[in-house]
């Protein structure tokens, strides 16, 4: 091997071997790659340089070394969606979480149906332990909603590295709120004191809760993979995991609700009713499992490295917990007030009582086009603030907020023209019909503004504005709408007021809630449009 000539300078060196020098891009490449105009291919670059750029060993290594550079697309003037290519955005988002939802929803349904031909005391025992479920899962779940603005940001920034920390960090998140949440279903005996219900109802509502503390933690890790399929626009993944576990629903309730043995090593009796609270938490712990499958092996999630081992941190728990704890307790008022409303109704006869379920099964699926569009204007404003652009963000939130509108008054006109025929699908009692149809009609108003806040309120999420909307619902649903339902129920109909008695049932609580959200409605708008006055004010540099 040929050595360099020794000279004064130091003893002579072997050349370093061509295996072991550094690459590096050539010039051209790197000015190609700091100006995209120039690169071969764009219709600005110049055609003479077309022909040299596409054949030949310079035009490979100068491939290669472009690929080397970094893959983030910088531009600063990205392509705008047109108003139409926006609402179809939208609306390719928005539809499979409203399916995902439906497909949650319909699994309560079918519980509901499949205990009822059990017993009357069983369809009463998994509806008691299921609302005490929902109360805590959904608090407790609203705080990890703050994960998808988070995540959403950063997928804007195309940052997946950042994306996968976020979601780490998410698991132990995930477990911290099990602990709470698996003490509050466990303390059974506390539940039913306050409830009293009958024994027989008991009877079945104390082993659901038991069961349900058990798929608990399950439902909230799964909510991190929720979060990142929302987050990068792949909703999809979510929707399949659901519509598969609800085609799983039925045989598992069968199973557990009736009993079965396997070549007599593995008995389990009949559990009844309460079956359907073992067979959600074990279809909880296949969707988790499922989850993480997807998270390992499918291409498109494997980039984000979700299942590397973290360490926990306490400065990304104080973080996110800033931004969480105020949805989660905006989601609690939330549920609570149909919760109370069920509970302060309670007091009245049978067909006040059904009338009232009726209007609260169309509120709660007419909810879920306002949470779907929401969820996906969000997520999508909250992606071009992550990549820098204020001002698409907002063009994407109006644009979201105006098909929501849309959306919401086609839904309502819709639901006011089918008012009769809905109450009758769902009771053959003529007595409960005719109460529930002036109630649908109220419900059209109630579900137009619920839909509007929930909207706003998300939208707010998009720039991590989470504490006022919560003292807005606070004081709207609790104070107007649970404090104003019971004086217009109980209190206005002893004045001998007009209409005092169509108020007296279940009327009053709902007038008293769709006036709570039309006033919550202007509150969340009004935090919204001083929220953007904030971003165009000029920032006044520190001394």
């Amino acid at each position: 091997m040929r050595t360099r000539r020794a000279t004064g300078r130091g003893p002579a060196r072997e050349p370093r071997p061509l295996w072991r020098r550094p690459v590096r891009p050539p010039r051209r490449a790197l000015r190609l790659a700091a100006d995209p105009q120039r690169r071969p291919g764009s219709p600005h670059a110049p055609q003479h340089r077309l022909a040299a750029g596409v054949a030949g060993p310079p035009a490979l290594r100068q491939h290669r070394a472009l690929r080397a550079l970094s893959a983030r697309p910088v531009s600063e003037h990205p392509e705008p969606l047109s108003g139409l290519r926006l609402r179809l955005r939208l609306l390719k988002m928005a539809a499979p979480l409203f399916v995902a939802q439906i497909a949650l929803m319909m699994q309560g349904i079918i519980d509901t149906l499949m205990a009822g031909r059990l017993s009357a005391e069983d369809v009463a025992g998994i509806g008691l332990g299921a609302s005490i479920y929902f109360s805590v899962y959904i608090g407790l779940m609203g705080v990890q909603l703050a994960l998808v603005p988070i995540c959403a940001r950063h997928h804007g920034a195309d940052d997946p590295n950042a994306i996968g920390a976020e979601i780490r960090q998410g698991y132990w998140l995930a477990l911290l709120l099990s602990v709470p949440g698996c003490v509050l279903l466990a303390f059974t005996d506390g539940w039913l004191a306050i409830a009293s219900p009958p024994d027989e109802v008991a009877r079945v509502t104390r082993p659901y809760l038991a069961a349900a503390a058990v798929g608990l933690p399950a439902a909230l890790l799964f909510r991190n993979f929720h979060a990142l399929a929302v987050a990068t626009s792949r909703p999809g993944l979510v929707m399949g995991l659901n519509l598969a576990m609800l085609a799983l629903k039925i045989p598992a309730n069968l199973l557990f609700m009736h009993g079965f043995s396997i070549g007599g090593l593995l008995t389990v009796p009949a559990m009844g009713g309460a079956g359907c609270g073992v067979a959600s938490a074990l279809l909880a712990w296949i969707t988790a499992g499922a989850a993480a499958l997807l998270l390992a092996y499918e291409p498109g999630l494997q980039r984000y490295r979700a299942l590397v081992p973290a360490a926990p941190s306490l400065a990304w728990m104080r973080r996110v917990l800033k931004l969480g704890l105020p949805i989660g307790a905006t989601q609690l008022v939330e549920v609570t007030s149909f919760t109370f409303m069920a509970i302060f109704l309670a007091r009245q006869d049978a067909v006040v009582g059904a009338s009232h379920q009726i209007a609260a099964r169309l509120a709660g699926l007419t909810y879920m086009i306002g949470l779907a569009l929401g969820t996906a204007t969000s997520t999508l404003a909250a992606q071009a603030i992550g990549a820098g652009h204020a001002q698409r963000a907002r063009r994407i939130a109006l644009t979201g907020l105006r098909l929501g509108a849309w959306a919401g008054l086609a839904a309502m006109t819709l639901l006011y023209g089918l008012r009769e025929p809905l109450s009758a699908l769902f009771s053959t009692d003529q007595a409960v019909v005719a109460m529930a149809v002036p109630l649908v009609a109220v419900v059209c108003f109630f579900h137009f503004f619920d839909s509007a806040q929930t909207q706003i309120t998300l939208v707010l999420r998009a720039w991590h504005v989470t504490a006022s909307p919560m003292f807005v619902h606070l004081a709207a649903l609790w104070g107007i709408g649970l404090g104003g339902g019971w004086w217009l129920t109980y209190v206005y109909p002893e004045t001998g007021g007009p209409w005092g008695d169509w108020l007296a049932g279940a009327a009053g609580f709902w007038v008293a809630g769709a006036v709570a959200l039309a006033i919550a409605t202007a509150g969340v708008a009004a935090i919204l449009w001083q929220a953007w006055r904030s971003d165009d004010r000029p920032s006044v540099p520190q001394r």
